[in-house]
C-alpha cells in the first residue's frame, strides 16, 4: 500500500495521504522529547512524503502545536494540511487569567515543555479563543481541518457552540474542513446525521480488534460524503505485541481481549504478516477511510511505520480472519 496516495477529505479540496502524523508522542506523552528530536521526527516524515499532521492544544498543553508550528516554517505551507482541535482551552487563553501550571514536569502526563492546565469549553466563545490561540503557537494565519475535541458530555453546547464557530470560519475560508475527533463512533454518527461535516477522527473504534463502527458511523459517512481519518490503530498497544499486561483502550488488557488478539497474531504469523502490519493496513480499505495517523516519536518510528504500510499482506489472511469469527464478514480489507 503507497503511503503517500492522496485522498480527498469530504467534499472538500482537502487532499490528505494515506500516512498521517500525529503529534501527540513529540509533545513528550510519559518520557521527555527534546526540541531537536521532534524537529527530526517531523522532517523524516515529510522527507518519506507524509503531508497531512494532526495536533491539538491538549497535546503536551501547547507544545505539539509549537512545535509543529516551527517545523511548518521551513516546508511549503500549501503542500501540508494541518489539523488541530478545539474543546480544550488552555487556561492562559482565557483573557484575565494567570498562568495555571500542572505542577512539576514528573507530576504531569506530558514530559517536555512547561505549559497551562487545559479545561474543557465547547462554546462558541471558547472554540474561537481556542482556534486563535492555536494559529498564535502553530505561526499560521489558516488551518485546513479543525476537529471538535471529545464533547462526550457536551454534545449540545458543541453542536451549538464549537460546531457554529467552525462552520463561520469554513465559510469565510479561515479554515477547510469541519471535523470532531472522537474515542466513540455513536456520537460522531449524530454529528453527521445533525450537522454539515466534511471529516472524523476516530481513535481506536474501527480496528481489525474491533468493528463496531460497521453498524452505524461508517455507513452514515459514505451516505453524507463524511470522510473519516483512524487513529489508535493499535489499540494501545496491544496489536502492537499481545503479551500478558498489554494495554487495550488505555488500560490492562482484559483476558478476552488479549485472548482475541494473540488468536489474530498466531493467524498474521501462519501467513508471514507482522501483526502491526495488519493492523496499520486494515482500515484503509474502507471507501470511507482517508487516512491513518501514526503517532510517533522518532525518525526510526515513522521509518518503522512507513515500511508497515509498504508490507504486501497476502488475501488468504483476511479470508482465515473471517473464517474464524475473528474479523467481521462485511469489513472490506486491502486488495
Amino acid at each position: 500500500m503507497d503511503p503517500t496516495g492522496r485522498v480527498a477529505l469530504g467534499r472538500t479540496a482537502v487532499e490528505v495521504t494515506r500516512f498521517g502524523i500525529g503529534t501527540v508522542p513529540i509533545a513528550g506523552l510519559y518520557a521527555p522529547v527534546s526540541e531537536a528530536q521532534a524537529a527530526a521526527t517531523l522532517q523524516r516524515a515529510w522527507d518519506l512524503g507524509a503531508r497531512l499532521f494532526d495536533t491539538a492544544p491538549l497535546y503536551g498543553y501547547g507544545v505539539a502545536e509549537q512545535r509543529l508550528g516551527r517545523f511548518v516554517q521551513g516546508v511549503p505551507r500549501q503542500e501540508v494540511v494541518l489539523a488541530t482541535k478545539v474543546g480544550r482551552v488552555l487556561q492562559t487563553d482565557r483573557p484575565g487569567d494567570e498562568p495555571s501550571h500542572r505542577g512539576p514536569v514528573e507530576d504531569r502526563q506530558f514530559k517536555s515543555g512547561d505549559a497551562a492546565e487545559p479545561v474543557f469549553d465547547f462554546s462558541y466563545d471558547g472554540a474561537m479563543r481556542s482556534f486563535e490561540s492555536s494559529l498564535r503557537r502553530l505561526g499560521v494565519e489558516r488551518v485546513d481541518v479543525v476537529h471538535i475535541h471529545d464533547p462526550d458530555a457536551s454534545y449540545a453546547e458543541a453542536l451549538g457552540g464549537a460546531y457554529r464557530a467552525l462552520a463561520e470560519l469554513r465559510s469565510s475560508g479561515v479554515i477547510r474542513a469541519v471535523g470532531a475527533g472522537m474515542n466513540q463512533s455513536a456520537m460522531l454518527a449524530r454529528f453527521a446525521r445533525e450537522a454539515d461535516m466534511d471529516c472524523f477522527l476516530l481513535a481506536g473504534r474501527y480496528t481489525l480488534l474491533e468493528q463496531g463502527a460497521l453498524d452505524e458511523l461508517l455507513p452514515v459517512c459514505l451516505e453524507r460524503h463524511v470522510s473519516i481519518i483512524i487513529g489508535g490503530v493499535f489499540n494501545s498497544g496491544i496489536l502492537a505485541d499481545p503479551r500478558p499486561g498489554a494495554m487495550y483502550n488505555y488500560a490492562p488488557a482484559a483476558a478476552p481481549v488479549l485472548e482475541r488478539a494473540q488468536r489474530i497474531a498466531a493467524t498474521c504469523e501462519r501467513h508471514g504478516v507482522p501483526l502491526k502490519v495488519a493492523a496499520l493496513q486494515f482500515p484503509l480499505a474502507h471507501p470511507a477511510v482517508a487516512s491513518v495517523l501514526c503517532g510517533v516519536r522518532s525518525a526510526e518510528e515513522i521509518d518503522e511505520d512507513e515500511r508497515l504500510f509498504r508490507t504486501p499482506i497476502p488475501a488468504d489472511l483476511w479470508a482465515e480472519l473471517k473464517r474464524d469469527g475473528l474479523l467481521r464478514e462485511d469489513a472490506p480489507t486491502p486488495t
